[in-house]
């Protein structure tokens, strides 16, 4: 997710309940070759400690594909995804996420040329079960012919965004092409997944290799460890995300760690009233301060 699953986020995870893989943020594989390198490369900064780890990156010209993936194997990533999903506007305007599920043959030829690029390495897609409608024999079908290594699909067209639910029974109807086209893909499913006991059940009951989990993780470090976290709990890993925030996000400006304090603190009395304090806050040491009071 852009501008949340940094590093110090998943740092996060290694201290409250790691899930078995982590994916960066998406990144531009024309910018890896732009003037914007620098904030790229930034975005694929990982420690040691979160192996396996995996590149996601995004666009739309196979060749920058190629080289993008050679990067990501000099960086020492596990794997690499392509975002074939991704509904915002601003990327599709660049021809990349959903966009190109209207664009299969330039899909493919991404795919055969992320793979030359990654040598060894897996590459993976994630993607959607259609643009503005049910396209899983098409899209699907046509993906699963370029034998990626794990297809992850939300089962929610581009049209749909986030709205309405996802419809975990069109898991079959992928597994079946999966079987016939490419037995060797592993298939993960993605969309609306609230808890780890959920997402076990979902995997189990639709025959899924394994599930993957955004926007549920926002704000909730215990996800992986199922943990119901009381009030003390949320105000102490807010102290323990801005102490991973100076360790790993030095460089980056106070504000940007402050939509983390909404996802954090809720749930409990004065939730609220916390957060106005702490997004008023100029700085850690002033964060800090406010938490701790409200910890006595």
């Amino acid at each position: 997710m852009s501008g949340v699953t940094d590093e110090a986020f998943r740092q996060m995870f290694l201290k409250y309940g790691r899930p078995d893989v982590f994916w960066t943020e998406f990144v531009s594989v024309d910018g890896l070759f732009s003037r914007g390198k620098d904030y790229c490369l930034d975005i694929l900064k990982y420690a040691s400690n979160e192996h396996p780890i995996v590149s996601q990156i995004f666009g739309s010209e196979p060749m920058c594909f190629e080289r993008a993936a050679q990067l990501v194997v000099e960086l020492g990533f596990d794997g690499i995804d392509i975002n074939m999903g991704c509904p915002d506007r601003a990327i599709e305007k660049q021809g990349g996420g959903a966009a190109l599920i209207k664009n299969l043959e330039t899909a493919k030829e991404i795919i055969r040329a992320t793979k030359r690029g990654a040598g060894k390495i897996p590459v993976s897609v994630k993607t959607r079960i259609g643009y503005n409608k049910n396209e899983i024999d098409s899209w699907i079908g046509g993906i699963l012919e370029e034998q990626p290594a794990v297809l992850t699909v939300h089962f929610r067209t581009r049209g749909q965004g986030y709205l309405g639910v996802a419809d975990w029974q069109l898991a079959k109807d992928v597994l079946a092409l999966r079987d016939k086209i490419s037995p060797q893909t592993l298939v993960f499913g993605n969309g609306d997944v609230k808890n780890v006991e959920q997402a076990r059940q979902l995997a189990k009951d639709n025959g899924l290799d394994g599930v993957m989990i955004g926007r549920s993780l926002v704000g909730n470090p215990w996800f992986f460890s199922g943990k119901n976290p009381t009030k003390e709990d949320r105000l102490r890993a807010v102290l323990d995300r801005i102490e991973i925030f100076n360790k790993f996000c030095k460089d980056k400006h106070f504000d940007s760690l402050k939509k983390h304090f909404h996802a954090y603190l809720k749930g409990f009395n004065g939730a609220k009233e916390l957060r106005d304090q702490l997004m008023q806050s100029k700085k850690l040491e002033k964060a800090k301060e406010i938490l701790k009071t409200a910890l006595r």
